[in-house]
């Protein structure tokens, strides 16, 4: 570069800009605003239902819907809709990770064979199923614990089938309340703005 105030004045721009990122940063923090890194949900390595190591980095490109399960909850007829859901999709790019947990009731005692063989025969779920987990408190699970502390939809899990919706980036966008039916306008409108 030969003009050296030239030089200086794209110095001092980067800086200027710095700042405004770090201050964007900072005000969506306070806000509430989604600051999650991109596509930091695929740094992620879990355990599948039959103990095979599984990196998240797999999904890339994507649409997730990231969904805590249990067999014996008054939700758990959800399984259905959300099979439907997947196979109404999967062949445009979306996936559902289902990941047991039993912080709630106890409503999830069983093995992970038993939790496998319950999903394939009751509900014929053939969607990815994982280990049982711990969602929230001691022990959580490091994937929960970004989702509900960074990924700008944070807060604790409330109940079982709480959905958080990814999209192709590794972005977390929304977060659905165990209420929400796989099948509802809510969920697929926003599954479908994303494929």
């Amino acid at each position: 570069m030969k003009n050296p105030g030239q030089k200086i004045g794209l110095m001092i721009g980067g800086a200027v800009f710095g700042t405004r990122e770090r201050i964007r940063k900072i005000r969506g923090q306070i806000m509430g605003e989604k600051t999650a890194e991109a596509g930091k949900v695929y740094g992620f390595t879990v355990d599948a239902i039959d103990g095979q190591k599984k990196s998240l980095s797999d999904y890339k490109g994507q649409v997730l819907l990231i969904v805590n399960v249990a067999s014996l909850c008054g939700y758990t007829p959800q399984y259905e809709g959300l099979e439907k859901l997947y196979r109404q999709y999967s062949s445009r790019g979306f996936k559902i990770l289902a990941f047991p947990a039993n912080e709630f009731g106890k409503q999830e005692p069983g093995t992970n064979a038993e939790i496998a063989n319950f999903c394939r025969t009751k509900y014929s779920v053939s969607f990815d199923l994982f280990a049982k987990i711990k969602v929230k408190g001691e022990g959580i699970c490091p994937l929960y614990h970004f989702l509900t502390t960074e990924s700008g939809h944070n807060g604790d899990i409330p109940w079982n089938f709480t959905k958080f919706l990814i999209d192709r980036q590794g972005n977390v966008v929304a977060r659905f309340g165990p209420q929400v039916e796989p099948l509802s306008k809510e969920l697929t409108q926003n599954i479908e703005s994303l494929l």
